[in-house]
């Protein structure tokens, strides 16, 4: 599978978020620069340190009218600890069908310690004020997401 295009519409998608409460990208037109980020699972090293640093730009983010959303395939329950654990501040989207990751692309073989499965690649969507992708970060840092991030909306948008 090959990741959404520059340039297209993003696809639309309601999902719950960690409190429960359904959460669309046409919530954000107009108003917000979204962020959506794809992780593999909550409460893992790598996941954690990239939602940490997401966790401590966000008054950057917000003043830069960019709401930030991570979507993995956790339950709502799961996400909410993680929210909790971590002092999170932005929203987590449940996507355990990966309905979603797959419309964009991010949900595809990946190896581990030698074996070969599906799951969520980690990747991040920035989608425009007008819903379309404005850019794709096919693969990211975890420690320096937030601030590549931050750095491509600041010099492209």
């Amino acid at each position: 599978m090959s990741f959404k295009e520059v340039g297209k519409a993003a696809p639309a998608f309601s999902l719950k978020d960690q409190n429960g409460d359904k959460v669309a990208l046409k919530d954000f037109k107009g108003e917000k620069v979204v962020v959506l980020y794809f992780y593999p699972k909550a409460m893992t090293p790598g996941c954690t340190v990239q939602a940490c640093g997401i966790r401590d730009f966000k008054k950057k983010f917000a003043s830069n009218k960019v709401v930030v959303l991570g979507v993995s395939p956790d339950e709502p329950e799961r996400l909410k600890k993680f929210e909790d654990k971590q002092d999170l501040n932005f929203t987590l989207l449940s996507d355990p069908d990966h309905k979603i990751a797959d419309k964009y692309g991010a949900w595809g073989p990946k190896k581990f310690m030698g074996k070969e499965y599906d799951g969520i690649l980690r990747s991040t969507f920035i989608i425009g004020k007008d819903g379309k992708i404005k850019h794709v970060m096919p693969k990211v840092k975890t420690k320096t997401h937030h601030e590549d991030v931050l750095a491509w909306i600041k010099d492209n948008l």
